[in-house]
């Protein structure tokens, strides 16, 4: 099992939130990752500058591949395709990168700008993330 980020680079917050709750995301063919995305793997939603914050996560449903018929007329964007998601959380409140970066080993080198929309995470990094969140809501 993987992690990864999916970094919102364009578009707001209840746009990626529509989303999660539609259980799709949208990844385009070129993505550096897309063939790599299987089910069971696990994935942060962030929203990229200015918001720099995760929004929740969220377990694949299947691999990265063109949506169905059905599922590109349900599909609100323009992706011809992407990845069902399955068990999904949102956070409210979101969780600042400011909170989580501190926390991860710095051997990890994390940042808190990305230039594409899927990262690959290390398993300290998506724990720590976890971690804030749930910290977060306890509040």
């Amino acid at each position: 099992m993987a992690r990864y980020l999916f970094n919102v680079v364009s578009g707001d917050a209840a746009e990626a939130a529509a989303l999660l709750r539609l259980g799709m995301w949208g990844i385009d063919a070129e993505e550096r990752h897309r063939d790599s995305l299987a089910g069971g793997d696990l994935v942060l939603i962030y929203l990229g500058a200015p918001k720099l914050e995760f929004i929740g996560r969220a377990e694949l449903s299947s691999t990265a591949r063109d949506w169905t018929p059905s599922e590109a007329r349900a599909y609100p964007g323009d992706s011809p395709g992407g990845v069902l998601l399955a068990k999904v959380e949102e956070w409210d409140p979101p969780v600042p990168m400011s909170a989580v970066l501190p926390r991860i080993d710095p051997s990890e080198k994390a940042k808190a700008e990305f230039e594409t929309a899927v990262v690959r995470i290390t398993a300290g990094e998506y724990e720590t993330a976890l971690t804030v969140a749930a910290e977060r809501a306890a509040l």
